[in-house]
């Protein structure tokens, strides 16, 4: 089967959600391509996202909800595993062998996240093994909080935990602070472990402490690590898009209404922002639909 549609959208959750209601709205039929495998589905509910704070995760099912009811949507729950530009329109070829065509193309695909390898780590992911203060340090306050040092910027992450209670720093024996940070990390009365963490303990999803690699064991009620990311598709390297280096992971290279260095392919979330969470991945849909929805009128597009 091969559909032509104005802007194919390749991911549902936050940024390829609102991106596709910025075209919808502007009456431009759009297909929206999801896995149904959002990078928060590990977290219980959101937090910090304006009007949603404390809402379960259904508020994407809400949010495609009042997407379906405008009639140029499409949607398909699928994997886009290639994209290639044929004349003036793109293609893109789903894992169970349908093929669709679109005039613009906007990939939201999201990113996975490469945690350590340490026991008891995975199944804490998104309760009490934290990546974003903002998101989860509200729901931990005032309890015993650990970072873990497994990124250059981890001792930054340490100096901002405090504001949510009292921190310890394991450096893992490699990200060890200098001594300016050091300086820093004592006046915000940040404890400095240096023996690695081996395990976390306790009946998950709690944490109740962690083992180091010299046998002590510190009591810790939540863990916050920043993973390594990696972005959950090639259809911008398939395609030629740029990409730079982000702190945590590679992103898409965008400019401001999120059109990657390739004409007509539009990148939104956490795939292109260097600061990722929802309001963020949300913002950049925003921009990515009204972006791809100016380049399809030609008195427009031809300003930009």
């Amino acid at each position: 089967m091969h559909t032509q549609h104005d802007v194919i959208v390749v991911g549902g959750s936050f940024a390829g959600l609102s991106a596709a209601m910025q075209l919808a709205r502007a009456r431009r039929n759009v297909l929206v391509i999801d896995t149904g495998l959002p990078r928060n589905r590990f977290a219980s509910h959101a937090h910090g996202f304006f009007g949603q704070d404390g809402k379960p995760p259904e508020i994407i099912r809400e949010a495609a909800s009042q997407l379906a009811a405008y009639p140029t949507v499409q949607w398909v729950k699928g994997e886009a595993v290639t994209a290639q530009r044929t004349d003036k329109a793109f293609s893109v070829a789903l894992s169970d062998g349908r093929i669709e065509s679109a005039s613009r193309l906007i990939l939201a695909t999201g990113v996975r996240d490469e945690l350590p390898v340490i026991p008891g780590l995975q199944e804490r992911w998104g309760m009490t093994a934290l990546h974003c203060p903002y998101c989860h340090g509200y729901e931990v306050r005032d309890r015993r909080l650990g970072v873990l040092g497994n990124h250059p910027l981890s001792a930054y992450q340490a100096l901002l935990i405090p504001d949510w209670g009292p921190t310890t720093y394991f450096t893992q024996g490699t990200f060890e602070p200098d001594a300016g940070q050091l300086a820093h990390l004592a006046a915000r009365n940040v404890r400095i472990e240096r023996s690695p963490v081996v395990e976390l303990l306790g009946q998950a999803p709690h944490l109740e402490a962690l083992r180091l690699a010299d046998g002590r064991v510190v009591a810790i009620d939540a863990l916050f690590v920043a993973p390594r990311t990696h972005i959950n598709s090639t259809l911008a390297e398939q395609l030629g898009c740029a990409f730079d280096d982000a702190p945590l992971g590679p992103v898409i290279r965008v400019d401001d209404l999120k059109q990657t260095t390739v004409e007509g392919v539009y990148a939104a979330g956490d795939v292109s922002n260097k600061m990722t969470n929802a309001t963020f991945a949300s913002a950049a849909g925003v921009a990515a639909g009204v972006g791809a929805h100016h380049s399809l009128v030609p008195e427009l597009a031809q300003h930009k």
